[in-house]
């Protein structure tokens, strides 16, 4: 019955051909408000009209389509194959010049935006619709929208310098990374590339409404350095006060060293400016400082600071009279008896003191030198573009650890300048190439792969079988597709580390981690060769493996606060990373429970 309808539904969206146009403007065409008995008849004012969920409803009969729902394209063949092969053996190359351009919106926390494109000269006379989707990047909400031309007669090649856009897209938070596809229509069943996608970033609050209504994107414009003497004078502008910013603090930094001040102002005294010391700087060093609001993520202003060298004394070199030069000389000489004379006896001193507590002088010379730094380290410049990391995972765990696997994905690609691959931000790809075939292109063209391994990946759940229950059935139609693709994935991984460990080649292109909740055990006896890593506390460690940088050497240790065990929880991406596990955590205590329960 659903095949049928699909079918039914199919036929009516796609199976119509086009209105000539002839006269082909320049101006873009925006959907209109027209029903399928209009397309279907090819009435007046239904060149480019836009379906409903209300409109599939009406002319199908019932209340819900899945197939509408998701942005997958279902083939051509399996559809309409048998009604009408024709219709799917005709190719429609993808929309050419996607953009995406922002739409004045009065709620200042999120933007709307609007998709506009061409289409391609190539296969334009059997082109019957588009449709368009927008993904959040790290996320599984996807919005559709279709749109469809009435019948008649097919466009002419000239029809491609028409520009079609989208109805709008409103409620998208600002800040946030999405992915938009447009998808010409009919897909066929053998298809190369239908679609196009392009990925793109909401506005900043400070670009939407500007700098003095952004808490978080609110810093000084204005910074005023003075020295006087040895004394360090920095003046600064204060945040409106309708953002609520109480406090600053300023960073210093010069030869390894940090200079930290927190900043208080006395708001009764000066509500517009504030000024500020910065105490026991050395002379003769250059500083780079920073000043933002003390609020989580606030941007920070960065400004230089040149202390200068303290000169005692004037320079009056006019005439020196003979006797004088010889006696400088002379006093140069006994001063300098006197000190040798003092530091010996105060060394003698303290070696008699030292001698009577019972402590070892090198003792006090090795805890002196041994002081751990922190250190500022750049990231390899030799590479152009950042590192591509893979992360393959099982879905049988269920879709909290999707959730997290991809709260993870979101998290290294925005915080650790790394592009994250993952076939659930690729659907289209994956669809268009078959999931194993995606997996083996994604492994051998990627720099790095993470495999994530739980207890679902371990241990593989087999082919369902005749005479399987309903609810172990209806679990595979779930996640089967993901399950078995992964898991031969990881077979190849698996005989990809053999053979180069075998040859001795080098390991690090692959890795595996394991979430909290899961067991050491739950890492495949093939990937037990590679390094692994507990997430999210080992996050600086798998920093260090994408980046080839240290974090330890000699006397200065290395630390990335954004990612740090205890810092990383700071970002909106790292919260979010760890609420998803905490559920995944307790997904499945449940369902060790529910097994427990269940073999009693």
């Amino acid at each position: 019955m659903l095949k049928g309808a699909l079918v039914l539904y199919y036929f009516f969206a796609l199976g119509q051909p086009l209105w000539a146009q002839d006269d082909v403007t320049a101006a873009a065409i925006t959907p209109q408000d027209c029903s399928l008995d209009c397309i279907r008849q090819g009435g007046p004012g239904c060149e480019y009209c836009r379906i409903t969920r209300a409109d599939v409803k009406k002319a199908l009969g019932f209340n819900s389509l899945q197939a509408f729902g998701s942005c997958i394209p279902w083939p051509c063949f399996k559809l309409l194959g048998e009604e009408d092969p024709k219709i799917c053996q005709h190719y429609v190359q993808a929309p050419n010049d996607v953009k995406v351009e922002f739409v004045n919106e009065l709620n200042p926390k999120s933007d709307t935006i609007v998709v506009s494109w061409k289409p391609s000269y190539y296969g334009i006379a059997f082109l019957r619709g588009f449709q368009v989707s927008l993904q959040a990047l790290g996320g599984s909400s996807v919005a559709c929208q279709l749109f469809l031309f009435h019948r008649n007669l097919s466009l002419p090649a000239s029809h491609a310098e028409m520009v079609y856009k989208s109805d709008p897209f409103p409620g998208l938070p600002l800040g946030s990374q999405y992915a938009v596809t447009v998808m010409a229509l009919p897909v066929p069943e053998e298809w190369e590339r239908f679609y196009r996608s392009k990925i793109f970033s909401t506005r900043s609050c400070a670009e939407k409404n500007g700098l003095e209504q952004c808490k978080k994107d609110w810093y000084p414009k204005h910074i005023e350095v003075q020295q006087e003497g040895t004394a360090i004078t920095v003046t600064f502008n204060l945040a409106p006060p309708n953002l609520g910013i109480r406090s600053y603090f300023s960073l210093c930094y010069a030869n390894g060293k940090k200079k930290y001040t927190d900043i208080t102002p006395n708001f009764s005294k000066n509500k517009t400016h504030h000024s500020y010391q910065l105490d026991d700087l050395q002379e003769g060093t250059n500083y780079t400082c920073e000043i933002a609001a003390n609020e989580v993520d606030a941007v920070r202003k960065t400004f230089s600071v040149q202390v200068m060298h303290i000169q005692n004394g004037g320079s009056s070199t006019r005439s020196v009279t003979p006797s004088l030069a010889l006696m400088i000389p002379l006093c140069l000489a006994v001063v300098a008896i006197l000190v040798v004379l003092l530091a010996a006896l105060i060394r003698r001193r303290t070696r008699l003191q030292i001698t009577n507590l019972d402590i070892k002088p090198d003792l006090i010379k090795q805890h002196q030198e041994s002081g751990t730094q922190e250190e500022v380290t750049s990231l390899q410049r030799n590479r152009l573009t950042p590192p591509r990391l893979l992360i393959c995972y099982s879905s049988t765990d269920g879709p909290a650890h999707v959730k997290a696997v991809m709260q993870l994905g979101a998290f290294i690609q925005q915080h650790m300048a790394t592009q994250v691959c993952l076939d659930l931000w690729n659907s289209l790809s994956v669809a268009e190439e078959g999931s194993m075939a995606w997996h083996c292109r994604q492994i051998r063209e990627s720099d790095f792969i993470l495999v994530i391994c739980s207890q679902g990946l371990n241990h593989r759940p087999q082919p369902p079988q005749d005479g399987d229950d309903g609810e172990e059935a209806d679990r595979e139609l779930v996640f089967g597709s993901n399950t078995f693709s992964s898991n031969a994935a990881v077979q190849l991984i698996g005989e990809e580390v053999g053979r180069a460990k075998t040859r001795g080649q080098d390991l690090s292109k692959y890795m595996a981690a394991i979430f909290e909740y899961s067991k050491e055990t739950d890492i495949p006896t093939e990937l037990r060769l590679v390094s692994h890593y507990m997430l999210p506390r080992d996050l600086q460690l798998l920093f260090s493996h994408l980046h080839g940088v240290a974090l330890h050497r000699p006397g200065c240790y290395l630390k990335v606060n954004h990612i740090s065990e205890e810092g990383f929880t700071e970002l909106p991406a790292g919260a979010a990373l760890q609420w998803a596990i905490y559920e995944a955590r307790m997904a499945m205590t449940a369902k060790r429970h529910h097994y427990a329960e269940a073999g009693d």
